[in-house]
């Protein structure tokens, strides 16, 4: 388990009806100041883990803390150093940005001037001064997620959790609250981000877990889980599933070493550069076939997920 100090978790179980385990002794740390990656599927346990750890659920077994306060035990004193984003907005959509996070603010017990005095600080942060006085109902999917952040943060919590925060969000809005997330990191907030786009967790992590099936699979930093695949990875575009099944096949059997298909690609990691390059064609060519385009690139974390899981992680059903 890496060392720690904001949040630990040791061997967090749960299950839930008919036998389905999301949790199968799951344990982490998370270092203060630092942005910690979830990274896994819909259905791994990410969210399963989130709620144990913000108190909303309890733990089979094993078990957590957030600031030395323990989540089972201490659960008011947990709360009070937490804030929580989750994949959907919890916002009124009936009320003005700024009465969500004035009413937010007077329920952590800020007098009703210095709850607007936040409000109107968190809405020119998240760049939603203009929108202020409109119904929430009318924003944007950005300004949502943007505006739900900011309601996690009205009470300056030192620890926050991010579940899967940029889920629906275009491009652009994405990019645009993982700035904000790196700007509160720089401020000292711990972040525990999970998510099922590789980018985001490569962004922005500092460490990371992979998470399948309620297991952690890997851990360690985006360079540490990408220097499992080798040095840089070959693409190979067989212009067809058939093809590239078959070329797959043979790739593993006479190279012994790990290679993916995806669609009409083979993926192959590569150590040895150049002559790995020359193998692997001569193992087509053997088989009989030839690759309608090749590419050598740096390897990714959807590399590390493939290689890991078998499936890519945005593909992979509930």
């Amino acid at each position: 388990m890496t060392v720690a100090g904001a949040i630990e978790a040791e061997n967090l179980q749960k299950t839930f009806k008919g036998g389905v385990r999301a949790l199968d002794g799951v344990s982490f740390g998370v270092e203060a100041g630092t942005v910690f990656g979830m990274l896994g599927p819909n259905g791994a346990g990410k969210t399963t883990a989130v709620r144990i750890l913000t108190t909303i659920l309890p733990p089979d077994g094993g078990s957590a803390s957030i600031l030395g306060y323990d989540v089972r035990r201490q659960p008011a004193q947990v709360r009070r150093v937490i804030g929580l984003a989750g994949q959907y907005a919890a916002v009124d959509e009936n009320l003005s940005g700024l009465e969500n996070l004035r009413m937010i603010g007077q329920l952590t017990h800020l007098p009703r001037r210095a709850a607007t005095a936040r409000a109107r600080e968190l809405l020119a942060q998240f760049e939603l001064s203009d929108a202020a006085g409109r119904s929430v109902k009318t924003y944007s999917g950005g300004m949502r997620r943007r505006l739900d952040l900011a309601a996690a943060l009205v009470d300056r919590p030192p620890v926050l959790f991010l579940d899967e925060p940029t889920t629906g969000l275009d491009p652009f809005s994405r990019v645009s609250l993982w700035s904000v997330i790196a700007e509160l990191v720089r401020d000292g907030t711990t972040v525990l981000l999970t998510t099922q786009y590789l980018e985001e967790a490569d962004r922005l992590a500092d460490r990371l877990i992979v998470i399948d099936h309620g297991r952690v699979i890997a851990e360690g930093t985006s360079s540490e889980l990408k220097a499992q695949l080798g040095r840089s990875v070959l693409d190979l575009d067989l212009g067809a599933e058939e093809l590239a099944e078959k070329a797959h096949a043979a790739l593993v059997e006479q190279l012994g070493r790990g290679a993916t298909r995806r669609a009409s690609t083979v993926e192959v990691p590569l150590d040895e550069g150049p002559q790995g390059v020359v193998d692997a064609l001569r193992v087509l060519d053997s088989v009989g076939l030839t690759p309608a385009g090749l590419t050598v690139r740096e390897p990714s974390l959807d590399d590390v997920f493939l290689a890991l899981t078998g499936h890519v992680a945005e593909d992979s059903p509930q």
